[in-house]
Order: structure tokens, then C-alpha cells, then sequence
């Protein structure tokens, strides 16, 4: 039998890469986040992944320059076999060449040439400077020339400090720049809400300033909120050379602006005097536009256009490429989307949002899908006649002039405000709530306009009066642009976001319109609620976006979607754009509808299923699956690798296997986590869980198997001295506390419970090997 893939690397690869010049300096282990897991009702996190990541050699104090990823597989497996998986790794690490061995042969992939090589021996893998030179010649610039300096600066704060796609994102960019090819300063990043861009803007700026290359820097956005947080982090590595513009003040002295575009004094109307007058032409020479999808363009292009010689960096949370329903909506996004593919071009790196939740950086979602009855067909202007339709601001009753002659679902809240509706969505929501931890949940929900987003707020906070509960200052108030709620106490928008953000006993959910869609980071939002009907799949990712961030502090790992207008619909679109020719069907400027009202209909909410959100394998795009959907592929999957319950208990005490296998499974570990929970099985290992959909074995939680684990190996246990068993029945119970990854610890015979049943002297006494104990007791426990 040959080594596993640990000591495959240990004895085999090690010394081999060595040889060849690869020392331990020129080696690291990228580590993301982990996945996590909640045991016995408390957030464990798994480590993640580690790959052989090659540097080039430095200068002392500069920045190791990722350029290789090698996959190890055991010496008795085909060197070929983790290619693949290093082609994905290497295409998020950002690096150009790729290798796969089993310790004796490896195998080449090329990301120049788009080729792979034959299988060769290992003691002929490149050496550091025959890379180097391939890299070089390649990108077209020597890691010696001017342009090249920042690469290898060091990240302020040391390496720590950034996340393995940030380290690439910043790559990518500055390869780029360096490269000075035809579009060579303007430059394209594309990562998920959550995922850092401000600290991917600040190492940027801060590795160009350190070589010599940054004489003033602006970093613009449209929004108060990103002006704030791109300051603090900005003056945090910049200090005072780092000012915000306010006030019609320029602080022309600063070498880092940071600016909303209406702070520059670019007005709605489009007046550029005060910015033209302050920055003369080419006055930056360094841009980085936040949110750059929607702040770029038309009437705030001047910023980009006055500046033509700057290196501009464009930030995007966005999907690039626009398609659905055929709208005014869509006619916008795809104009965007034009002018930064157009402008920018292609994205130099993307990080999507299913790649930073299968690395454990963004929450997991879950989509609960409701339909309120009513939504099915369209109203008609002669029900609503005869109903007693009248107007939404006057109270009088309308005729039959006044009334559109049909509403559809899309004009509910907007131009028909039904009070029925809206009453039966807010009791619903509020009934799902209590189904998952009670009413007081962070949650935002998305709404029509800024009127109907005061009738929320006042619906819910009556419904939370109505059941009696504790009172709350604050359940739920509404954050819009216009104003801030009734009875808000005087409090800012910013201090109503603070206060959602931080406060525990209070500001629990927010109503909105747009003003929580983007530059808002509240991580301990739970919920996002769609009450209204979106068209715009730009403005839907943003939207989803406000929960997708991970908040550890407030115990918060996933978040859910409450779609009652079939927004989630927008999920998972192929993103294409074409030139619109026919002409916008907005409507015209001013025009001005009477908003009628009516009561007295009858609406059920119905349950339109639970979903999961992952990526399709078939499409490469997240979209969301039933839960049965993703049971019955998962089921197919397992019976696909492991024929029986035996086999797939026999991969389970195998720590390689059982990786590989999780690995191999749809939606991997996380979406097997997150299946469990939906299906009520938390206490169980993961194993139950693929035991019983996969065979249909009923799952045991951890406990029950801890329970049985003396009866079923009584003569075993008998069979060992009092002390050796107690060790034995010691670790049995970990597995309780801390699943079965516990047991394979290195560290797990100092966990201080085994020491005091005995411990390593103990099992010693009787002849035990330690390896055989843990394996033993790792199948006692799985046992039938």
C-alpha cells in the first residue's frame, strides 16, 4: 500500500521540490475561512483547504509573488488525477502555471498556452528562474522593471492582513498595470458584497505609493455610507495624507481623496463647474470608482474623462452581462454593464458570491418562497369600481377616469395600494419568523416606494403590539432616502443604520426602498425581505447582497430570503448585453397617476417551497434549488461513490477519502450542512445524514451513537484493562462534542478528559498502538 497523501508530501514531494531550489520560503499554504459547522448548538469552523502555492524568490523584505499551484495526491494514485482541481485552484489564486503529482511523476498545465504537458519525473520539475522567465516572457514586462515595482511591495499589516482573492484580485490588477498593453490603466475587479473591496482599493493604493508610483489618488463612490467606510480604512494606512471631501471644501492638499461624486459638486443637473475648477485635467493620477457598475457613467463621467491619463480602477459587486424580462429596468442595467465592459474591459478577476460561501467567507442562504393569492391574475378596473375604489391621498372615491383599466402585480403598492395584501404579507412574515428563532430578527425588507414602506413599518410594529410582547422601542422603522420613519425620535438615517447595526433590543427590521441596497454594511442582517417586485437583476444582486456577509460576534452564518414577488427568479441568469435600438418605454417625465385604493379582498399566502442556494454544476452559476431537488441529486451522488453503507462507512474513518468524497458531492460540504439543517438532523454527523438519504438508514445524532457505542463493542471494551477502556470510552465521547474530526486531531490524546481517564501511558500498558485505537473507535462509533 502506498503513503498517503501526507506523507506523499513528507517523503516524497518535499524533498524533491527542495532539491529543485523550491525551499520552504518559496512555499505557502493558502487557508481560506473554512466551512462551518454548528455541533451541539455552537459554530465550529473546519480548516480550509491547502495547496502548495509557488512564489519566485525576493529581496528581503518584499512581497512573495504567487506564481504555481501543486496538487498532491497519494503515491499510489496517477499523478493526472488532481489536475483539474488545480486548474480551479489556480484559476482563484490568480497564477499562470499549474502541476499535479503523486510524488514521483507530475504533469504540467500551462495557463498561457492552454496546455498540458505529458507525465514526467518529478526530479525534473521547472526550477524557480526557468518560471520567473516563463512569467516574464508571458506577460510581457521583467518583475525588475519600474512598472513592476508594486508587485513586490509588502500588504501593510503583513500578509495576514488580506484573504487569498484579495492577494489575487490586487495580482491581477497590477500585473496589468504593469503590462502596459493597449487598455493597460483601466482595470476591472468584480468580487461579491462581502468580500473586502475598500481593503482590496487601500492595499492597492498603499503597495503604488510605496513604489513611487501614486503622486494623488482619488476613491469616489456615490453614497455617504461608502464615503465613510472608505475613509476609515483609508486613514487607518494613510493617516492624515487621507481626507474626505465635504462641505465644497476639495482638501486639495491630501494625497488620498476620498469623495462621494455629489461632494465633488457634480450635481443631478450635471454641473461640473467646482470639480473642474478644483482638479484640472489629469490632476489624479490613481481613480478607484466604488460600486462602479452604477457611478461611473452619464452624468458623473466627467471624473474619469477629466482624467484620462490616471490608472482607474473600477470596483464591482455586480454581474456583468444582463438578461430577463424585457423593461426599463433591464434597458438600464444593460447600458451599465456596456459601459464597463466598454470602458474597462473584461474583468481582470471575479470572485463571485457562491465561491466566498464554499470558502466559508459569505453566509449560506436560504430561500423561503411565499405567493400572495392575489398576485395571481390582474385587477380590473370594474372590480375595483365596485369595491369603492378611492384615492390613496385624499380619501375621496374615484371614478371610472381616474382608474387604470387593468393593475397588474408589478403596479401593487405603487399606483394600487391594497391594505389586505399588505396586512396578510406582514402577518406572514412575522408567523415565518417565529418558525426560526422568534419575531426579533435583523431583517430588511425591500419595498415598492417610500409610502409603502411607512404602511410596512406601521403594520408590523401594530402586529408586534397585537401579540402582547415586550415592548421594544423600536421593531421596525423605516430607513428611505425621503425621510426618516414617524416617531424615529429624531434619529439620522446613519443613526438608524448604527443602531440596526449594533443595538440587540431594538431596530430590528428595517423597511426601505433603495437606500439599504448598496454601500451599507450591516452583517447582522438575517432576512432579506422582498415585498416589491424587482426587474432590475443589477439592482436584485444588491439588494441580496446586504446579507450575504458573515457576522461571527452575533452568531450570525447564514441568512435567508423571504421572496413574495418571485424576485430570487433572477438568481443564476446568463448576463449577455446587445445594443438596444428600439426606443426606452419609461414613462414620460412627469407624468403624474392618481394612486387609487382598495379594500375588501380576501389573500392567502402560500407556501411556494424552500430553497437552497448553490451553484448549478451544468451552468457554473449559483441558482436556487428545492430542497428535495437538492436531496434527491445529493442521494445520487453518494449511491454514484459509494455503493453500500458499508463502503460509505469505510470512507467516512478515512480522512483522505472522506474529503474527496464530500469534495465530489453537489454543493460539497456546505451544502450538505445546510441540508441538514433545513431537514431537522443538526445533531446529527454528516455521516447520518448521507446514511439515511442516501440508503435510507434512519440518522442517529451524535449522542444516540456515543450512547451505543458501549453496548455495541461491550467485548472489545471488556476484553481491555479498566483504564485502557476508559480512554477508549473517553474518546468516544469527543466525537459527541466535536464530531468526528476531533478524533483525528494530533493533539487529541492532551485533550485534558482522556488524560484524566488515563491516556497515552494507559493504552501503552496494554500494547495499544494509537493510530489503531482511533480508527477503531472511529468505526465502534459508526457501527450498524
Amino acid at each position: 500500500m502506498g503513503l498517503n497523501e501526507a506523507d506523499t508530501r513528507a517523503k516524497l514531494i518535499d524533498p524533491a521540490l527542495h532539491s529543485m531550489g523550491w525551499t520552504e520560503y518559496l512555499i505557502r499554504r493558502e487557508i481560506t475561512a473554512g466551512t462551518i459547522e454548528i455541533i451541539n448548538g455552537k459554530p465550529k469552523r473546519k480548516k480550509g483547504r491547502t495547496d502548495y502555492l509557488l512564489c519566485l524568490p525576493v529581496k528581503e523584505g518584499e512581497n512573495p509573488l504567487s506564481i504555481a499551484v501543486l496538487e498532491a495526491k497519494n503515491e499510489d494514485e496517477h499523478a493526472t488525477l488532481g489536475l483539474e482541481q488545480a486548474k480551479e485552484y489556480a484559476k482563484s489564486l490568480n497564477v499562470p502555471f499549474v502541476f499535479s503529482t503523486n510524488g514521483h511523476l507530475f504533469v504540467e498545465y500551462d495557463s498561457f498556452k492552454e496546455k498540458v504537458s505529458e507525465e514526467m519525473r518529478l526530479e525534473s520539475f521547472p526550477k524557480p528562474e526557468l518560471l520567473k522567465r516563463l512569467y516574464e516572457m508571458h506577460k510581457g514586462f521583467s518583475l525588475e522593471d519600474e512598472g513592476a515595482k508594486p508587485l513586490s511591495v509588502p500588504y501593510r499589516g503583513g500578509q495576514s492582513e488580506r484573504r487569498y482573492y484579495q492577494d489575487a484580485a490586487i495580482r491581477a490588477a497590477l500585473e496589468k498595470i504593469a503590462g502596459k498593453k493597449e487598455g493597460w490603466n483601466r482595470v476591472l475587479l468584480s468580487l461579491a458584497t462581502g468580500s473586502g473591496k475598500t481593503r482590496i482599493a487601500v492595499q492597492l493604493l498603499h503597495k503604488l505609493a510605496e513604489a513611487g508610483h501614486l503622486r494623488r489618488a482619488l476613491f469616489v463612490c456615490d453614497r455617504n455610507e461608502l464615503r465613510k467606510q472608505g475613509f476609515g480604512q483609508m486613514f487607518s494606512v494613510f493617516g492624515d495624507n487621507a481626507a474626505f471631501v465635504e462641505n465644497k471644501d476639495p482638501k486639495k492638499n491630501a494625497r488620498i481623496i476620498v469623495s462621494t461624486y455629489q461632494a465633488l459638486g457634480i450635481d443631478e443637473d450635471g454641473d461640473t463647474s467646482f470639480f473642474l475648477q478644483n482638479y484640472p485635467r489629469n490632476y489624479f493620477s490613481h481613480i478607484i470608482i466604488d460600486e462602479c457598475h452604477r457611478s461611473a457613467w452619464d452624468k458623473w463621467s466627467v471624473v474619469l474623462t477629466n482624467n484620462p491619463d490616471a490608472v482607474q480602477i473600477g470596483l464591482t459587486a455586480t454581474p456583468r452581462k444582463i438578461t430577463g424580462e424585457k423593461s426599463p429596468e433591464k434597458d438600464k442595467d444593460e447600458k451599465i454593464s456596456r459601459n464597463n465592459l466598454k470602458y474597462f474591459g473584461e474583468p481582470v478577476y471575479e470572485y463571485p458570491y457562491a465561491k466566498g460561501w464554499e470558502d466559508g467567507y459569505l453566509a449560506a442562504c436560504e430561500i423561503v418562497k411565499r405567493s400572495p393569492s392575489i398576485d395571481d391574475r390582474p385587477i380590473m378596473r370594474d372590480e375595483l369600481l365596485e369595491k369603492g375604489v378611492s384615492d390613496a391621498k385624499t380619501g375621496e372615491f374615484l371614478g371610472t377616469s381616474d382608474v387604470k383599466e387593468i393593475y397588474s402585480k408589478e403596479n401593487y403598492d405603487d399606483q394600487l395600494i391594497l391594505p389586505d395584501r399588505r396586512k396578510a404579507m406582514c402577518k406572514d412574515l412575522l408567523e415565518q419568523f417565529e418558525k426560526t428563532g422568534g419575531v426579533k430578527q435583523k431583517t430588511i425588507i425591500f419595498c415598492a416606494n417610500d409610502k409603502h414602506a411607512e404602511d410596512v413599518e406601521i403594520e408590523l410594529n401594530n402586529i408586534y403590539k397585537d401579540k402582547g410582547l415586550p415592548n421594544c422601542e423600536k421593531f421596525a422603522f423605516k430607513c428611505t432616502q425621503k425621510g426618516i420613519a414617524s416617531g424615529s425620535l429624531g434619529e439620522s438615517q446613519e443613526g438608524l443604520i448604527a443602531n440596526m447595526r449594533g443595538g440587540k433590543n431594538s431596530h430590528f427590521i428595517a423597511t426601505t426602498v433603495d437606500l439599504l441596497t448598496t454601500g451599507v454594511d450591516i452583517p447582522c442582517v438575517q432576512n432579506i425581505v422582498f415585498f416589491t417586485y424587482v426587474k432590475s437583476p443589477i439592482l436584485f444582486y444588491q439588494m441580496v447582497g446586504r446579507g450575504m456577509r458573515i457576522d461571527e460576534a452575533f452568531g450570525k452564518f447564514m441568512f435567508r430570503i423571504y421572496d413574495y414577488t418571485n424576485a430570487t427568479r433572477l438568481f443564476g441568469k446568463e448576463f449577455i448585453s446587445t445594443p438596444r435600438t428600439e426606443p426606452s418605454s419609461s414613462p414620460k417625465e412627469g407624468e403624474k397617476r392618481k394612486i387609487a385604493k382598495v379594500r375588501g379582498y380576501y389573500v392567502e399566502i402560500r407556501d411556494e417551497g424552500t430553497f437552497i442556494l448553490m451553484k448549478d454544476e451544468i451552468t457554473g452559476k449559483e441558482r436556487p434549488f428545492t430542497v428535495e431537488e437538492y436531496r434527491e441529486k445529493l442521494a445520487a451522488s453518494l449511491v454514484e461513490h459509494a455503493d453500500n453503507i458499508e463502503l460509505l462507512r469505510e470512507m467516512w474513518v478515512n480522512p483522505e477519502e472522506r474529503k474527496h468524497l464530500i469534495s465530489a458531492l453537489p454543493g460539497g460540504e456546505k451544502g450538505a450542512l445546510l441540508l441538514r439543517d433545513l431537514l431537522k438532523l443538526k445533531e446529527c454527523d454528516l455521516f447520518d445524514l448521507f446514511a439515511e438519504i442516501g440508503f435510507g438508514v434512519p440518522g442517529k445524532t451524535r449522542g444516540e451513537r456515543v450512547l451505543a457505542f458501549d453496548y455495541k463493542n461491550k467485548d472489545w471494551l471488556l476484553s481491555l484493562p479498566g483504564d485502557s477502556a476508559n480512554v477508549i470510552k473517553a474518546l468516544a465521547r469527543l466525537f459527541e462534542e466535536n464530531g468526528i474530526e476531533e478524533l483525528e486531531s494530533p493533539e487529541v490524546f492532551d485533550v485534558a478528559e482522556i488524560k484524566r481517564a488515563g491516556g497515552i501511558k494507559a493504552l501503552a500498558k496494554s500494547g495499544l498502538n494509537l493510530g489503531d485505537v482511533v480508527s477503531e473507535v472511529k468505526m465502534g462509533l459508526l457501527a450498524a
